[in-house]
């Protein structure tokens, strides 16, 4: 392949071989007639197989509408690889809708989507001897998914955001997925009747596109372009419209760029690369899952990468944008005044990036945003450095006795920053649920939740429907929520998930009683049972752990092979970083 400078930017002349460094293998000689004669079948010329081949890795799928015009999507990557001199691909991979399964045991399949997808990239991938890839994801768990296999496979790769939806209009006001969440809780609470429940259930999802606030789908696709790995503004389009087709053909003729560059993603997933995005997730005030998955993307790109550089990157960096869920505004209104670049640059000139880092435009951040205008002077939806909505990060990593390897709260200022309460103990999502709905949580409460955890449920779900039902019964400052499963973007309230050691391996969640004191302190940083040791050791020798609740098929698989959440609940044969 071409020489690359210190940057990663190739500054020797490409050859035909280096263009084709895989294809090659699969398709040059006499020997392998037999692959060609498969490949004029799916549409080869003679000519293209002296053409770069790039797959185009689709998550299309008609079960969930983050994802259902990802085909369309696909065929513009494609255009653009084709007019650019490579030989397209498309090909496929699964997608599972969060939004249908949440609260169901379907949603257990959640999380271990994200391997799926990362293992089925890597594998037809490699299999085919593709030169270069571009990856399309939607729905959240799609971009890790294809971020982690991009990582393994190290080959010139650029990433597309599926895009986000458009908002749902109730009454005036925006609404979208978790606004139907919440209207089931107030719906209990006898604050809107079936006939408005059914109102919002209808409006709140208008078309394609990822869920629309700043939930993980639109956190993951900003700390992606953050990171290097999608093209400028990516992450700020709508699902349904010309600049995102736009965004896809640029992508066909980025990766052919790479190629000719000699730039692989490991030139661009560097460790500072990571803070970048950590960086660009907290001024956004985005989902607890980002610490998840940029954590399990570090380790497919061997990077080290722990829950206390979130701490240290989020102590200097503030809370600006005014987002759902906890804030005002959905994606598309950050849309409409510029998208996520001029924050971006913001956060540059504060000294908040490292603009040094290589992007997959074959420029460094920095060069990328040297063109890009502020945003308008009357708008309130990012706010200045001297008008923060909070002045430090609000991923909060929590220690202590319950959870000695780490827990994840997401707290936005608005919740408060230390609760004392008594313990209201579930060992399912589902008993939370019911109770919560029922009347029975009552203000004071620190509901528990847990055998949730990647192992014990297995699968680590969130806690969507729990948390907006608190939110719909108008107990969000009066209740806590701690589990050692996991939240979706759409959460908000004085929750604290990701809790380690979890219930199923002994973790102290799993002594938890009825009645026992909590105390939660964001301030400190700290998270601890409040009972005396003795107690402990005596619950501790009575404890056992529970039976698998799967012993065959892929949540067994992955309840065998998954790490701790604080290591990003991977399932790689080793953790060990070389």
């Amino acid at each position: 392949m071409p020489t690359t400078s210190k940057t990663g930017r190739g500054n020797g002349k490409p050859t035909a071989a280096s263009l084709r460094k895989y294809s090659s293998i699969v398709t040059d000689g006499a020997e392998r007639a037999p692959s060609r004669a498969m490949l004029h079948a799916v549409g080869f010329t003679v000519e293209d197989f002296a053409k770069p081949q790039i797959g185009i890795a689709s998550t299309w799928g008609m079960v969930t509408p983050c994802n259902m015009h990802i085909n369309t999507l696909a065929e513009h990557a494609a255009r653009g690889v084709d007019a650019a001199g490579g030989k397209s691909v498309i090909f496929n991979t699964i997608t599972i809708s969060d939004g249908i399964s949440m609260g169901t045991e379907g949603m257990k399949y959640s999380l271990v989507s994200r391997e799926v997808i990362a293992d089925s990239i890597e594998t037809v991938v490699g299999c085919e001897g593709f030169d270069g890839f571009v990856a399309i994801g939607g729905c959240d768990k799609n971009m890790p998914g294809c971020i982690m296999a991009i990582a393994r496979l190290n080959r010139p790769a650029v990433f597309v955001y599926g895009g986000t939806i458009l908002p749902g209009c109730h009454k005036g006001k925006d609404v979208d997925i978790v606004s139907v969440f919440e209207a089931v809780g107030q719906h209990a609470n006898g604050a809107i009747d079936d006939a408005e429940l059914r109102q919002i259930e209808a409006c709140s999802i208008p078309g394609p596109g990822s869920c629309g606030g700043m939930y993980t789908a639109n956190t993951m696709a900003s700390a992606i372009e953050a990171l290097g790995m999608s093209l400028h503004n990516s992450s700020a389009q709508n699902a349904i419209s010309e600049e995102k087709a736009d965004d896809c053909r640029r992508a066909g003729e980025a990766v052919l760029n790479l190629i000719r560059l000699g730039i692989t993603p490991k030139d661009i997933l560097t460790k500072k690369a990571f803070e970048n995005a950590i960086a660009v997730v907290t001024a956004l005030g985005g989902s607890t899952n980002a610490i998840l998955h940029l954590i399990a993307m570090a380790h497919s790109a061997k990077i080290k990468l722990s829950l206390d550089d979130f701490t240290r990157v989020g102590k200097r960096v503030p809370v600006l944008a005014d987002l759902k869920p906890s804030g005002k505004y959905v994606m598309a209104r950050l849309i409409e005044i510029g998208g996520l670049v001029p924050l971006m640059k913001m956060l540059l000139e504060k000294g908040l990036l490292h603009g040094d880092c290589l992007t997959v435009t074959g420029k460094t951040l920095a060069e990328n945003l040297a063109d890009v205008k502020p945003y308008p002077t009357n708008q309130d939806i990012v706010r200045s450095f001297e008008d923060p909505i909070k002045k430090d990060g609000h991923l909060v990593i929590l220690r202590g006795n319950l959870a000695p390897e780490g827990a994840v709260a997401k707290i936005t200022g608005k919740e408060g920053t230390r609760f004392e309460g008594t313990a209201r103990v579930f060992d399912s999502e589902e008993a939370a649920l019911k109770r919560i709905l029922n009347g029975t949580v009552k203000k004071g409460d620190v509901i528990v939740i847990r055998y949730e955890g990647p192992k014990g449920g297995p699968g680590m779900r969130e806690m969507l429907s729990p948390t907006s039902a608190i939110m719909g019964r108008g107990l969000g400052r009066d209740v806590a929520l701690i589990t050692d499963g996991r939240f979706s973007g759409g959460s908000h309230g004085f929750v604290v998930g990701h809790i380690t050691p979890e219930a199923q391996l002994g973790g102290l969640l799993a002594l938890v009683k009825n009645g026992d004191r909590i105390i939660i302190d964001a301030q400190k940083r700290e998270i601890n049972l409040d009972i005396p040791k003795s107690e402990i050791k005596a619950r501790r020798a009575k404890w056992k752990a529970p039976k698998p609740r799967y012993t065959r098929g892929v949540l067994a698989k992955y309840a065998g092979a998954v790490s701790s959440a604080s290591l990003g609940a991977v399932t790689d044969a080793s953790l060990a970083l070389d």
